[in-house]
């Protein structure tokens, strides 16, 4: 027996799913950064930009993917055009956000997710997928590495909390789409 898994573009009724996978990530990931504090407690706001996201996407090859087991939510991502200086928005598309719920991990979906998020990226044209690591995080990107990602040499500092107290190094990586 098959589990029931699939991978879909969103619809606005997931926003709040997405949400609720998003501060959960988030609260996971930059738990040992101290900025889980400044996490909102109340996911309607979160759904809220989602949902907008969702309706009213900025460019029309702006998408939200999201994986499934059986109806729940239990991962996301986006795809955008990229939007770096030295790349061409036309060629150059960006997986933006790349998350599974906690708990669902190492079940496929990260998998499921990041081919669904190539063949959207391929659908739309684009010629190279882009995406960002945070430099330190060995197993994400050694997931794209295995997938068939590389570096391409560029690299950015984030600024998380607006104060520069607390800043993350990010890689970027690259693959081709045809």
């Amino acid at each position: 027996m098959s589990a029931d898994v699939s991978v879909r573009v969103a619809w606005s009724d997931d926003a709040d799913a997405v949400a609720a996978v998003q501060l959960a990530s988030w609260r996971e990931q930059y738990a040992d950064l101290g900025l889980t504090a400044g996490l909102p407690d109340d996911p309607a706001p979160v759904a809220d930009a989602w949902r907008a996201a969702m309706s009213r996407p900025a460019d029309a090859r702006n998408r939200v993917l999201v994986a499934l087991e059986r109806n729940r939510v239990v991962g996301f991502a986006v795809t955008t055009p990229a939007p770096d200086p030295d790349c061409d928005p036309v060629s150059d598309g960006e997986v933006a956000e790349l998350v599974v719920a906690p708990g669902d991990t190492a079940q496929g979906h990260g998998s499921r997710l990041l081919q669904a998020a190539a063949d959207t990226l391929r659908a739309d044209r684009f010629t190279r997928a882009l995406t960002w690591v945070v430099a330190a995080d060995d197993v994400r990107r050694g997931f794209l590495v295995g997938a068939g990602w590389a570096a391409d040499s560029a690299h950015r500092e984030l600024d998380l909390d607006g104060t520069g107290a607390t800043t993350v190094k990010q890689v970027r990586l690259h693959t081709a789409l045809v």
